[in-house]
């Protein structure tokens, strides 16, 4: 029988819709290829993309190994004042912001999960570094990083890349998050994800696979197939605040995950986002807990999502999950 389950956090509701249930091999993957030929993001074709504003050097036998660059097609520019502009009853600003490229690879990689575990952890110290430095800017709210790996997910070039854009306000999702997260420290005295990640790895049946500082879950209000949520085991609001022993864990996970992930699905496209808490204001966030959220494209979101607000999945998160376990990765 279909089930009805509200996310703790956010408090939407999805349907479980057990009756649809699908193994992995039912979902038909979209293998839509990207462009290829000449590649601007690889080694030596730097004159191609604008300067960058961060190189993290590889050694002696390359310049790099991960790049990070201005978007040539920015949503939001870096320079302008945050003029707020009122139209009788709508509001907007003016579209200040900051949008980047982590160009993750120096060598033409199409599969984060083919890099070195070192190399991941590179780049997630490249995130680490931008936000760091776009926090100075007193226009910016937060940041939001976010990876697109393959046309169906979004990405519009093949080597392998992430984005960060840097906005003037907090954007829906987080705005939820914050909210549901502290309606639940006020009501609990604890940390909300802290709660799921005690109680996920006490009952064993939605986690993918952890270490000492990492777990990476299948959420119990699952929105989509074989959705995955990574979350360090240690509370910290701010993404940023993360050292190098903790990316090195992330990174492992993260490559396990999508190796897992690939095997299992025919190498989906997927979306990755990174959730943290908007830049220091004075405000409290410490009931907030940083994140990241992983969505292989496998489904549609159709009429009955957008005008509702409800996502049906018709894979539950523990069955996900127990595929996911039993995937053996070398």
């Amino acid at each position: 029988m279909p089930m009805l389950r509200k996310d703790p956090i956010a408090g939407r509701w999805v349907i479980i819709a057990t009756e649809r249930a699908k193994r992995p091999r039912e979902y038909q993957v979209d293998t839509e290829s990207l462009p290829s030929g000449f590649c601007p993001f690889c080694a030596g074709n730097e004159d191609s993309t604008p300067d960058p504003v961060a190189i993290y050097p590889k050694g002696a036998d390359q310049d790099w190994s991960v790049r990070v660059i201005p978007n040539k097609f920015p949503a939001l520019q870096t320079t302008g004042e945050l003029t707020p502009h009122t139209e009788g009853v709508y509001e907007g600003l003016a579209g200040v912001g900051a949008h980047e490229v982590i160009i993750e690879a120096a060598e033409h990689v199409s599969d984060l999960a083919a890099l070195p575990v070192d190399q991941i952890a590179t780049v997630l110290r490249a995130w680490k570094d931008r936000i760091n430095d776009l926090r100075n800017d007193e226009r910016l709210e937060c940041a939001v990083v976010f990876k697109n790996h393959g046309a169906a997910a979004g990405a519009s070039l093949e080597h392998t890349h992430s984005q960060l854009i840097a906005l003037p306000i907090i954007p829906k999702r987080l705005s939820e998050e914050l909210v549901g997260s502290k309606r639940y420290y006020l009501a609990h005295d604890r940390c909300v994800y802290c709660d799921i990640v005690a109680q996920e790895l006490d009952e064993g049946t939605r986690v993918v696979c952890s270490d000492d500082k990492v777990v990476a879950l299948t959420p119990f209000a699952s929105r989509f197939p074989f959705e995955l949520w990574i979350l360090p085991r240690e509370h910290d609001p701010w993404y940023e605040n993360s050292d190098d022993e903790l990316f090195a864990s992330v990174a492992a996970v993260l490559k396990r995950v999508l190796q897992k992930l690939n095997r299992a699905l025919d190498s989906p496209p997927f979306n990755l986002m990174l959730h943290s808490a908007p830049f220091p204001d004075g405000d409290d966030v410490s009931h907030y807990h940083w994140h990241l959220e992983l969505i292989p494209k496998l489904t549609k979101v159709a009429g009955f999502e957008w005008g509702t607000g409800f996502y049906i999945n018709p894979t539950s998160p523990e069955s996900a999950a127990e595929h996911l376990r039993e995937i053996e990765i070398d």
